[in-house]
């Protein structure tokens, strides 16, 4: 189980996913590769998605690492969006907030990736019994607006994202997200834009057509410029292909609103909102998110069912770091 080559050994307790192993098990679908970018997950040959670890940016704009793109469907096609022309900052599958305060000092802007650094500790790829594959990334939030006189950067806060890969099956495909906030300062805070719409935390920037649907547990929702509530998920599609973002009842604040857009922008299920929320050094905040990418509508994709499976697992155990 330590025998790891060249990647980051992790021991995980065993769940009802099955036991994980820090190399690839023997004639497993899904591959994942470390790469200087980050780690890239391949089924059959076929790209599934990239993990964006190392910072990137556009002609020296929205410098942004610890997010999701490409992520490819079914049949191989592109779905998210990097540097979109309406929204520079927007990003693939991201999780960001506008306002992270140290005491009364607002040092840094992750959304609109302004002032702030995701500085990756480091990284893991695990395969596991059942077919899937644990991507996981530590990573220190770092601002150039708190540091030591010398000029080196005092982390903020300490995440750690686990993403799961499942392998495909017929119709659709699970992801799962698991996003855990530490604190190593005190004092911390996040919260989204200080506006009425209070827009951030998990947030998918999905390419979008002029016939897609947004269907949640109780029907079709229309986007409204602020937040609405529409239950514990929302399915985007034109018929044909489609996402689901589900969000797991153990979330602070579940169900969370959701700020959604038709076109020229991301989906947000919204925490905790414009008003600021505290991040402790000594309970973490974890937030848990499903995506489901599909083929047909949300009822072919039966999304109901598969948000009760998903609502009935209990939360994991926090994943240990060894060396």
């Amino acid at each position: 189980m330590r025998n790891c080559l060249k990647y980051h050994c992790w021991i995980l307790v065993v769940t009802a996913s099955g036991p994980c192993f820090g190399q690839e098990a023997e004639g497993a679908g899904l591959t994942a590769e470390v790469t200087p970018d980050g780690i890239t997950v391949t089924e059959a040959g076929r790209q599934v998605l990239h993990y964006q670890l190392k910072t990137k940016d556009r002609d020296g704009k929205w410098p942004r690492a610890n997010y999701i793109h490409p992520l490819h469907n079914l049949d191989g096609d592109v779905i998210t969006e990097d540097f979109p022309d309406d929204h520079g900052h927007h990003r693939g599958i991201f999780w960001a907030w506008h306002q992270v305060w140290v005491g009364d000092r607002k040092v840094g802007d992750a959304w609109q990736c302004k002032d702030f650094v995701w500085d990756v500790q480091s990284k893991g790829v695990e395969y596991c019994a059942d077919g899937h594959v644990r991507l996981t990334a530590n990573v220190e939030w770092k601002s150039p607006q708190l540091a030591e006189p010398n000029g080196q950067m005092i982390p903020i806060v300490t995440e750690q994202a686990v993403v799961i890969v499942h392998p495909a099956q017929t119709e659709y495909r699970l992801l799962d997200f698991e996003i855990t906030l530490q604190a190593l300062l005190q004092n911390v805070r996040i919260g989204g834009s200080e506006d009425v719409k209070g827009y951030g935390g998990f947030s998918p920037r999905i390419k979008l057509s002029n016939d897609q649907k947004f269907v949640s547990r109780d029907g079709e929702v229309e986007p409204q410029k602020t937040a609405v509530e529409a239950g514990p998920w929302i399915d985007v599609s034109n018929g044909k292909h489609g996402v689901a973002i589900l969000c797991h009842p153990s979330n602070p604040g579940f169900p969370e609103p959701w700020i959604l857009r038709a076109k020229r922008s991301m989906q947000n299920a919204k925490y905790p909102g414009a008003k600021p929320v505290a991040i402790l050094p000594t309970t973490p905040v974890i937030l848990r998110y499903r995506l489901v990418i599909h083929r047909g509508s949300a009822e072919q994709a039966n999304i109901l069912r598969l948000f009760e499976e998903y609502q009935s697992q209990a939360p994991g155990k926090r994943v240990t770091s060894v060396q």
